[in-house]
């Protein structure tokens, strides 16, 4: 289709012009043989049979390379979709860095996306030394695109972009390293993510010229970088593209907010190859680089019944490879499926001693990389990030942590001190946290938090007074989420009345020797050495009889 015709189509409307969604023809309609095991595909049988791995217990740490070709703008999240919102920042910012998002689309950042000053060997450095047991490669984002060998999909970064395996290069470091590895799904939501690029503006001299999605075709590659692939594949079709005649960006934005703008589980009934490509492409990951983990980033499990199918599929083939059950996130889970799964929130809280092990999945900075972050120093620091691990571990948790990067692969000084910051503790400390488990309770404290995700913006500082424990081979913690302003510290959870009667015999701060204490009915008060070993959250190993 030529530019001229494409126009003239966006002007009658690409609805109006009986337009369907395009069918993915480069799609496998499966994914391979079904791998055999103990697992059906159903709710009750990964409830009945799941057991969360010890190795993930004992981790505690992950970190993420949520990382891909909307980190090339460094303008922050979701850059792909909102690049085609007239009115929204990002629109703004492409038109002036890019040009018009109906001539230069997504599409366009991903041949920019060249990965050249990517480091993967140092930068899995600085996260061992930081403490990280896991580390978790993004293989799709909602932009469509696969970060590995995918034979399923054309749209991947061997093709493309920096022509590397991204998911393959961070899979076999980590395993050479002896750490554990995982990958994260966001795919499932692609469909729907995707229709602000079958828009157009609403006002303006281009008002009514439809965005790169709605024309171009695997014919209007010809000589270019793309040359014989599909943009329908990546864009994923029109499924819910705006009418024609919507004049003002106040009703566009409307128009998404109440269609495509919402979280959508379900599959999508007009575009079944869609969730073909979908679950092929997911088999076909953990089949060629079988991970130890799988993120979906979805509530529950993606696209329905298929979610169940390939969660069924991945823990029967990691009995097969491996002889044990890996691990499978999902969010806001129903507290029966939190047995069959392992549940994270999203940058979010648990204000209790969860029953089953869990993980909260959060970001020093934008989950895609943010230039201002950097330019205004307005990363969560180091200190932040540890209050967070011990408060997430004392719950029976873990935290995976996202690093961000930029679009050559590097990342900034800021992040780099950060990193080494909580190596410093991780090296004084990490043996309150690394293969420990729960106490009776999780903490005490005057800090509270609310249970759910997307809210850890609101939380308050945490103080000194805030405490929370561990326990490690019959061996109690006891950490300290801030200095106290004195060199006096009083733990009521560890008074002989909450005791039952039981003594505190000795006191160790890690780094620092033994501590005086004095223990009564009330509480234990332990007296603080002038020297601090390390710079934030102090850590003590109690001693006693009957404590653990």
């Amino acid at each position: 289709m030529s530019v001229r015709s494409s126009m003239n189509l966006s002007r009658r409307g690409l609805l109006g012009a009986g337009l369907a969604a395009p069918a993915l023809t480069g799609c496998a309609t499966v994914g391979g043989a079904e791998a055999k095991g103990p697992f059906e595909a159903s709710w009750d049988s990964l409830i009945a049979g799941y057991q969360t791995p010890d190795w993930f217990r004992d981790a505690k740490l992950g970190i993420w390379a949520h990382w891909g070709p909307q980190c090339v703008p460094e303008f922050g999240d979701w850059y792909g979709r909102q690049m085609y919102i007239q009115g929204n920042p990002y629109y703004e910012h492409h038109l002036k860095n890019y040009g018009h998002p109906s001539r230069t689309g997504f599409m366009e950042i991903i041949g920019q996306w060249k990965a050249e000053n990517w480091d993967p060997a140092s930068l899995m450095d600085l996260y061992q030394a930081a403490g990280a047991k896991y580390v978790v490669a993004m293989a799709q984002h909602h932009d469509n695109l696969d970060l590995f060998d995918s034979k399923h999909h054309a749209w991947n970064s061997l093709n493309v972009g920096p022509k590397k395996d991204i998911v393959g290069t961070w899979e076999r470091l980590t395993r050479e390293r002896g750490l554990r590895f995982g990958v994260s799904n966001h795919g499932a939501h692609a469909w729907h993510w995707w229709q602000t690029a079958y828009g157009y503006d609403a006002e303006g001299p281009l008002a009514g010229r439809r965005y790169d999605a709605a024309w171009l075709r695997r014919e209007d590659g010809a000589g270019k970088w793309w040359e014989g692939l599909d943009p329908q594949e990546l864009y994923t079709g029109p499924t819910f593209a705006p009418p024609e005649g919507i004049a003002s960006i106040a009703e566009m934005n409307a128009w998404h907010d109440a269609r495509d703008g919402q979280w959508i589980e379900t599959p999508p009934e007009s575009n079944p190859a869609f969730v073909r490509s979908w679950v092929a492409r997911q088999k076909d990951l953990v089949d060629r680089y079988r991970p130890d983990m799988v993120y979906f980033d979805n509530y529950g499990l993606p696209l329905g019944q298929h979610g169940l199918d390939a969660t069924a599929h991945y823990y029967n083939a990691s009995l097969g490879w491996r002889g044990e059950l890996p691990v499978v996130n999902g969010k806001r889970l129903e507290p029966a499926q939190r047995k069959g799964i392992v549940e994270t929130f999203e940058r979010g809280f648990t204000d209790s001693l969860m029953p089953e092990p869990w993980q909260t999945d959060t970001c020093i900075g934008d989950w895609h990389y943010n230039r201002s972050r950097f330019t205004d120093h307005s990363y969560v620091p180091a200190k932040a990030v540890v209050q967070r691990l011990c408060d997430v571990v004392s719950k029976n948790g873990n935290l995976l942590l996202n690093i961000p990067m930029r679009g050559d692969g590097s990342i900034d000084d800021d992040e780099r001190h950060i990193l080494a910051d909580m190596a410093a503790w991780i090296a004084v400390n990490g043996e309150a946290i690394f293969e420990s488990r729960p106490w009776r309770s999780y903490g005490e404290g005057p800090t509270q938090v609310v249970q759910g995700m997307q809210n850890e913006g609101g939380a308050r500082p945490w103080t000194a007074q805030d405490i929370r424990f561990t326990t490690k081979g019959g061996q109690l913690y006891a950490i300290a989420l801030d200095w106290p302003e004195s060199r006096t510290l009083a733990i009521r959870s560890l008074g002989k009345a909450a005791l039952e009667g039981r003594s505190v015999e000795r006191v160790e701060l890690l780094g620092g020797g033994e501590v005086r204490f004095t223990q009564t009915g009330e509480a234990l008060t332990l007296e603080l050495p002038e020297r601090r070993p390390t710079a934030f959250a102090p850590v003590f190993r109690v001693h006693g009889r009957g404590l653990v």
